[in-house]
């Protein structure tokens, strides 16, 4: 029996980048293609590093999948964290505010986010983009000190329906 929720229905997913150690040079996150999605959850998960090491996010659009032209997106106003040394299931979101940007920088601002596991969740609204741009990427700046960390896109799309109808994300 289909539900009538769920992947397919109400959402899709995508990743930006597949677990990386984040020390290995700055990490760029794949394309995702805003075309018939409402929006887009850029959900980063990373595990602990080193005290004064905070990674540091920047939302970018693109006119195209590839090559095109590319500028920093500055729409994020807010954005929910989980932080703790080890994340174990019993943290609560935390609501993080900041005027319009295209960075997240230490996340959670208590400049320690490097010392702890993370989860970092921010939406980007379709109607967000410059009218040229169809694409949004996230990347992650360098780090100094070992620092696994993964990027996931979770679409939210306008078409509902069974997931192996969709297209590809990038389209």
């Amino acid at each position: 029996m289909a539900s009538n929720y769920g992947l397919g229905n109400d959402y899709d997913l995508s990743t930006g980048f597949s677990p990386v150690d984040l020390a290995g040079g700055a990490v760029t996150g794949k394309r995702v293609s805003m075309a018939n999605v409402k929006s887009v959850d850029v959900v980063f998960i990373k595990a602990a590093g080193t005290a004064a090491d905070d990674p540091v996010l920047t939302l970018k659009s693109h006119t195209a999948s590839t090559g095109g032209v590319t500028t920093d997106l500055a729409v994020i106003e807010e954005y929910y964290v989980k932080s703790e040394t080890l994340l174990d299931g019993d943290e609560i979101w935390a609501k993080v505010t900041q005027a319009a940007a295209a960075t997240i920088t230490d996340p959670g601002g208590l400049g320690t986010s490097a010392e702890s596991e993370q989860i970092v969740v921010f939406n980007v609204r379709a109607d967000q983009l410059p009218q040229t741009d169809n694409y949004i990427s996230v990347s992650v700046a360098d780090v100094v000190a070992a620092q696994v960390g993964t990027l996931l896109y979770v679409l939210h799309k306008h078409d509902k329906g069974d997931p192996t109808t969709f297209p590809a994300p990038l389209r």
